[in-house]
């Protein structure tokens, strides 16, 4: 398997692990300051900005991702979206990755169209999902709820303090 996809598929791991052990309640709470964002709507924007790009198309555009805020609330809403996002990665296995796309984005200042290879929007992906899983680990902290394991919320290049494993 492809090391892209098989990273992703590993990465994305972790939102199945936390929609198996939240309550609704933990997944919708929003009482966490400065931003007062919940553990769902990470996970809803998450799922989102994979199922945009996982269309069969040259031209992607984020800035028209679904956002069912059913999944903030709902942890079995949640997983099922998480399941259908699975399998449309599981199924580019075989494809070309280094194919062009163009995405459409709002980088502030505007919709803008940027040139990259599917590969390289796909490893944006992750990136952009653990740092998510970062600020779901903040929310975490602030509901008292343990993390799931030390490197949760870490970019693999991050140097590891002692404490982290």
């Amino acid at each position: 398997m492809n090391i892209i996809i098989q990273a992703t598929l590993r990465n994305l791991e972790n939102t199945r692990n936390i929609l198996s052990f939240l309550s609704n309640e933990q997944l919708s709470a929003a009482s966490i300051p400065p931003y007062y964002s919940s553990v769902g709507s990470h996970i809803r924007h998450i799922l989102d900005f994979y199922d945009c790009i996982l269309v069969e198309s040259v031209a992607l555009d984020l800035t028209s991702r679904k956002r069912n805020m059913d999944v903030e609330t709902n942890c079995k809403i949640a997983l099922n979206y998480y399941k259908v996002v699975i399998e449309k990665i599981k199924a580019l296995e075989g494809t070309d990755l280094n194919r062009i796309v163009y995405v459409t984005d709002d980088l502030g200042l505007g919709k803008t169209e940027i040139k990259y290879t599917f590969s390289g929007l796909l490893a944006q992906a992750t990136s952009h999902t653990i740092h998510h899983y970062a600020i779901i680990s903040y929310i975490f902290e602030g509901l008292d709820i343990k993390v799931l394991n030390d490197s949760f919320g870490y970019n693999p290049t991050t140097p590891k303090s002692k404490s982290i494993n």
